[in-house]
Parts: C-alpha cells; structure tokens; sequence
C-alpha cells in the first residue's frame, strides 16, 4: 500500500511540476507587460529571415601582426551552429523614428523630413543601435541585439568583403604592403553616390540578407582586436579594445563607438564608410525569452 501512495504521490508531483513552471511563467510575463505600461501590439517587429547552420570559410576582424609587420588575418573554416533569425533589411528612418519618438532613442544625426519609410535609418552610433534594440525588445516583448561580424558574414555569404591583401606572410619588406593598401584605398575612393539608397537597392545574399554591402555600412558587437602571431602563424597574444567596434560593409572598418558622420572622423585606419546603420539579431531560444521576460529592462 505504501509503495502505491508514493507511486501516487510522484505522479502527482510530475504533473504539478510543470503546471507550476506555466504559472509562474504567465504572471511573469503579465507582470512585465502590465508593469511596462506600454501596448506592445502598436509596434510590428521588422521584417526577418532565417538563417540555417552552414559552414562558410571566414577572415576574422582586426589588426594582425607577425615579425611586427601588419599581415592578412587567417582565413578559417567555420560553421554556423544554430539557425539566426535576423532582421532582412537595415532598421529604417522611419522604425528607428519611432523609438525617437517614444524618447527612448536620441534624433538621428542629420535627421530630415523625408517621409519614404523604405530609408535606411543612418546618422547612427553604436550605442543609438543598443539602445533600439533595446527598446524594441520592451515594445515587442522579445530580445534583440546587434549582430557580430561573424554572424554578418554567415547571412551575407558570398557577399561578405575580404579584406585581404594577398602579401605573402613571410614577406618582411612592409612596403609591400603600404603599397598594395595604397593602390585599394585609392579605390575605395573613386567617385561613388553616398546617398542613402530605399530597401532591396543592393540585392540578396544566398541566404536573402538585403542590402549588405550597399552604401551603408552596419555597426556590429565585435570589439576591435590587435592580434600578434609566432613564427608558426599561430596566436602570441590578443588585445582587444570594446571603446572601438567592427562597422561591416564594402569594406570594415574599426570605429570608435559615439561616432555617428563617419566622413567627418573616427575611422581607426583607411577610408571611412559613406554611411552609419544597423540590422539586428533576435534571440529565439526559450532560456532567452524567459531571461527577457523576468529582468526589468530600462524605461
């Protein structure tokens, strides 16, 4: 008898174990949306796609050094593990307007009266895309942040830029490469129309990322890195600077993180990009919206 009551009593256990988590989860959850005072249903979430693992050859970011002499990062094999939601397009003028409006988010730099709601948001630093991501995550209920380079580079694909010179590594003349850097930033600089272009003005990717690569480039997480190498190639030493992150584009360009007017300064080394601005990743994982649910996020 007694082992049935405990058989009984586990049963019960089990069913009431995960009835309790689904309360607790609701009132977390109404308790956050009532709290926040806001109504949710007035913001649509961007436009997004969906990115499959995948392996793709990847050129990491940064300033590497061997011999003491600048070279080419090494080129690796790497893989997207999971699948990543991100937004398709840039964040617009007109959806990072809105967080402007809702004073949540400082005016863009340079912001005018144009009404096409296909623009590109720009005029934009790197902690104006933390804080509408931020913002966008209380009006819609679910996290968003910036991407990294890396993850840029998995949903751009073949459109990700390689920054490569093609010096040969054991070479130790290093006018070889000012040079050769000399000859890329001169094109960089041909004439070009630097005007913000509306959305789906620069293509797909494979994946269907739009506009990557287009005349505004897009702020990421990854922090600006200096990386020294042995003999052998292989890591000596990393310093990483978080004041100075990776803007992705036709090019990358490290810059320091209250810029908002690349042409007017800021860009650590070469030419700087025509415009600022930035896409999002959301985080669809279960553990993440509950983490979103439960903190209190800034008004």
């Amino acid at each position: 008898m007694s082992t049935v009551r405990r058989d009984a009593s586990v049963s019960l256990a089990s069913l009431l174990l995960p009835i309790g988590i689904l309360c607790v989860l609701t009132a977390a959850t109404v308790v956050v949306v009532v709290g926040d005072g806001r109504d949710r249903t007035a913001i649509a979430a961007p436009t997004v796609i969906t990115v499959p693992p995948h392996a793709f050859r990847y050129r990491p970011s940064g300033e590497y050094h061997r011999f003491g002499i600048v070279v080419d990062a090494p080129e690796t094999e790497t893989r997207l593990d999971h699948p990543m939601t991100i937004t398709k397009y840039q964040i617009t003028a007109a959806e990072y307007d809105r967080c402007v409006a809702d004073r949540a988010c400082k005016p863009r730099e340079g912001a005018g009266a144009d009404t096409d709601t296909r623009i590109p948001a720009t005029g934009i630093d790197h902690d104006d895309a933390a804080h509408y991501a931020d913002w966008l995550g209380r009006r819609t209920g679910t996290a968003w942040r910036l991407p990294t380079d890396r993850e840029l580079a998995a949903a751009a694909g073949s459109k990700f830029p390689d920054d490569a010179l093609g010096i040969d590594p054991e070479a130790r003349n290093p006018a070889l490469r000012w040079l050769a850097d000399y000859r890329r930033e001169a094109e960089r600089k041909a004439p070009r129309d630097p005007r913000p272009h509306p959305l789906g003005s620069f293509g797909e990717s494979e994946w269907g990322l739009a506009d990557f690569g287009g005349n505004v480039w897009e702020w990421t997480a990854t922090c600006n890195r200096r990386v020294d190498l042995d003999a052998t190639g292989a890591q000596a030493g990393v310093s990483e600077s978080c004041g100075i992150y990776v803007a992705s584009g036709r090019h990358r360009a490290p810059l320091s993180s209250f810029i908002r007017e690349p042409k007017s300064g800021g860009c650590s080394v070469g030419t700087p990009p025509d415009n600022l601005g930035f896409r999002l990743v959301r985080e669809d994982g279960f553990f993440t919206r509950l983490a979103f649910a439960v903190t209190p996020r800034r008004p």
